[in-house]
């Protein structure tokens, strides 16, 4: 045996007899653990609730924000020497009034004019909703340099689309509505609706039904297919372009697009813009044709469907999130993502109702 072999073995004899001589590793001395004494008593306190406001609260809450705004803005304008308009809020009223057969909206005296074309923004008398819902828009902001902003305008800006649409068509160009067409028919080869999963397997989850992701995905896509093809297309086919087995989407069959699109061409102005955001926001023109078509008070559909069971805004979220809902009840919803973008998307069909639906009454 080795030197050095023979020294471990003593010094291990050593260690294992408790000799004075070893030695230890480190220089610190040796404190014993200080436990803080356990002073609470009885249950743990109930978790924290969230206190529930109403939509009046917040209103309220904006508008003081904003006086609140325009107090400090005053007086830092009045120190300085210098003012600064955009940051000022110069109305204080927002109404809603009929004016030559047509709704305006009104900050105190002046009508909301177009930000591009400066014209003022007419809307039908059969939009009472759309008109109040606006002026509800521009009563929550608290300063002028808000509306400068589209993502704080968003009906706004998707009535200001509809009011373009239409005057491009009285222009004759009808640029705008061929350029929506050619958008809006690219998802009919990638509709968030006929992207289905692959049959479940032994291991996959289902519901409490019993029911894969594929199953669910056949159900809702049946439902919104039969109603488009009884109604609005009739004599057409739709196949789904991802059924599992293939990572390249396929096309429609040969006729089911010139049908579409002679269908989109013929939408009015209103429907058009509707049809526009829904698609965007949904990635499904399916669902967007169905949920424009439920609720328009034009010729796309005007009295033919049912009021009490019709295709709703949480409908069509649910249609068009349907993977994205499954996937976080397996795995967890990511904070400020998920949530986030499922209230976006409510925001933005829910606008879409409201921009073609109305009293059926025309100017």
């Amino acid at each position: 045996m080795s030197t050095p072999s023979r020294t471990g073995l003593r010094l291990l004899r050593r260690a294992a007899n408790g000799s004075s001589h070893a030695r230890l590793v480190h220089s610190s001395a040796v404190r014993a653990a200080n436990v803080a004494p356990i002073l609470g008593t009885g249950p743990p306190p109930e978790a924290p609730t969230p206190t529930a406001r109403t939509a009046n609260d917040r209103i309220e809450r904006r508008k003081k924000q904003a006086e609140l705004l325009e107090a400090t803005t005053t007086t830092r304008g009045a120190r300085d020497g210098k003012s600064t308009p955009l940051r000022r809020r110069f109305w204080k009223e927002v109404s809603v009034q009929e004016v030559d057969n047509a709704l305006q909206v009104h900050l105190d005296t002046k009508p909301l004019r177009h930000p591009q074309t400066k014209e003022i923004v007419r809307l039908p008398p059969s939009k009472p909703n759309l008109a109040t819902a606006l002026a509800l828009e521009w009563d929550l902001l608290t300063s002028a340099q808000q509306a400068t902003k589209q993502h704080l305008i968003p009906l706004t800006s998707l009535v200001c689309r509809a009011l373009d649409i239409a005057g491009d068509d009285a222009s004759g160009a009808g640029k705008i509505r061929r350029d929506i067409t050619t958008s809006v028919l690219r998802y009919l080869d990638t509709d968030s609706l006929l992207c289905w999963a692959p049959p479940a397997g032994q291991h996959d989850v289902r519901n409490e039904a019993g029911e894969s992701l594929r199953d669910v995905q056949e159900r809702s896509a049946a439902e919104t297919v039969s109603f488009l093809t009884d109604h609005v297309w009739p004599g057409i086919r739709i196949e789904p372009v991802l059924d599992g087995h293939a990572i390249v989407p396929r096309r429609q069959a040969e006729g089911v697009r010139e049908v579409v699109q002679g269908w989109v061409e013929g939408l009015d102005a209103w429907e058009l813009a509707g049809l526009e955001r829904a698609v965007l926001a949904g990635k499904s023109l399916l669902a967007g044709a169905r949920l424009v078509t439920e609720w328009s008070e034009g010729s796309a559909g005007r009295g033919r469907f049912d009021a009490d069971d019709r295709f709703g805004v949480d409908q069509a979220a649910r249609a068009v999130n349907l993977e994205v809902e499954w996937q976080t009840r397996q795995w967890g919803e990511v904070e400020d993502t998920h949530d986030v973008n499922g209230e976006d998307l409510l925001r933005q069909l829910g606008s879409v109702v409201l921009l073609v639906s109305g009293a059926g009454k025309t100017a």
